[in-house]
């Protein structure tokens, strides 16, 4: 080890990728550790057909915005997902809603047609005092 440069163990050096980028140090995690890794994080591998002008334009913008576009392409499908039920949620209750004036309308024009059948039907009160 004469010839190895040593670097102070700080959080700063981490950061920097001065410790912990070196792939000559790099190997391959077991398929178990990579499977306990996506199970505890809630993962599952894919396989996706994308337009490539679409894959291009995920690595632009994770460049951009120093990430990587794997996970800018989560978080993209997620945000699109929890917007989905969102407006799926508010479609739903808009639906119940006009379901429900439409049943009180019914309502109301079934106690209207009622009252009027039973008003035509009574036979006209004649004063029987009157007649004689």
């Amino acid at each position: 080890m004469a010839g190895t440069k040593k670097i102070k163990g700080t959080s700063q050096a981490w950061e920097s990728g001065d410790l912990g980028r070196d792939a000559g140090h790099a190997a391959v995690a077991p398929k178990e550790l990579d499977k306990a890794v996506d199970d505890a994080l809630g993962m599952q591998m894919i396989s996706i057909r994308l337009a490539k002008e679409l894959i291009q334009d995920f690595k632009t913008i994770a460049k951009i915005r120093k990430v990587g576009y794997q996970p800018l392409m989560r978080d993209a499908l997620k945000r699109f997902a929890e917007a989905e039920y969102k407006l799926i949620a508010i479609e739903t209750a808009n639906e119940l809603e006009r379901l429900k004036k439409e049943q009180a309308d019914a309502e109301r024009q079934a106690e209207a047609d009622k009252a009027s059948t039973e008003k035509q039907a009574k036979p006209a009160h004649r004063d029987h005092r009157m007649a004689a």
